[in-house]
């Protein structure tokens, strides 16, 4: 299923389009578009502003690649034959889900050529906190591995992609940001540090400093589980 998956993605446009709109926004925001993305503009030899703006690009990203796992299959009426298949869900569910977060990876590699770069023009060359940068390149690995399952989620229940494609966005945003707003609403204490707790942007920033704390990683690994165990149980009472 994984192999399957990961052929489709590369015999359409799909995985080049979705990974050449990343690669050019990020390239523009980083490099050409003045403000605080803006390498030049900032005087340091510093690539933070790929990881300040990623998880942002991710949102739609990730439900642009996801979108289409399932909603496609059942628009096409794929899926019984699938299903009919000697193939346990779970590999189904698993293989979808690997693929998706394998292009993403993929999509990722290349952004590795700000890193060099900036070390190259960096004076002293090579004055950049290599640590922190690969550090932060983890954090970006296990928010990319969650939002896949966020969007693997949001393609189980509905047979059309552009549903997928809004639910997928605004549970990533949400997951991501929205507990952060909600703890804005109170004064504070630990309701507030609760709340903030179970944000990903509070776990993000902490791997964003190049310090991989397990706690975190723990976190990003529970809340893709949460979401890939929706799906088959999603998958497995739905009638189609």
């Amino acid at each position: 299923m994984y192999i399957k998956e990961l052929r489709y993605y590369f015999s359409t446009p799909i995985a080049y389009i979705v990974i050449g709109l990343y690669l050019l926004a990020l390239g523009l925001f980083l490099w050409v578009i003045p403000g605080e993305y803006n390498i030049p503009d900032s005087g340091y030899s510093q690539v933070d502003g790929l990881f300040r703006l990623t998880p942002w690009l991710f949102m739609l990203v990730c439900p642009a690649l996801t979108m289409r796992l399932f909603a496609e299959e059942k628009a096409t009426g794929t899926w019984h034959i699938l299903r009919a298949q000697p193939i346990p869900l779970w590999k189904i569910v698993l293989g979808k889900w690997l693929a998706a977060l394998s292009v993403l990876l993929l999509a990722l590699l290349p952004a590795l050529l700000h890193y060099f770069l900036v070390r190259s023009i960096a004076e002293p060359v090579g004055n950049i906190d290599s640590g922190a940068f690969f550090g932060s390149f983890i954090g970006l690995f296990f928010l990319a591995a969650t939002f896949t399952a966020i969007g693997t989620f949001s393609s189980t229940f509905t047979r059309s992609q552009i549903v997928a494609f809004l639910v997928g966005a605004t549970l990533c945003f949400f997951c991501y940001y929205g507990f952060a707003l909600l703890a804005s609403l109170f004064s504070g204490g630990i309701v507030v540090n609760t709340i903030e707790w179970l944000g990903m942007n509070t776990h993000y920033d902490s791997l964003a400093r190049g310090v991989i704390d397990l706690r975190d990683v723990v976190y990003f690994l529970s809340v893709s589980a949460l979401f890939i165990l929706s799906s088959l149980i999603i998958l497995r009472h739905q009638r189609i």
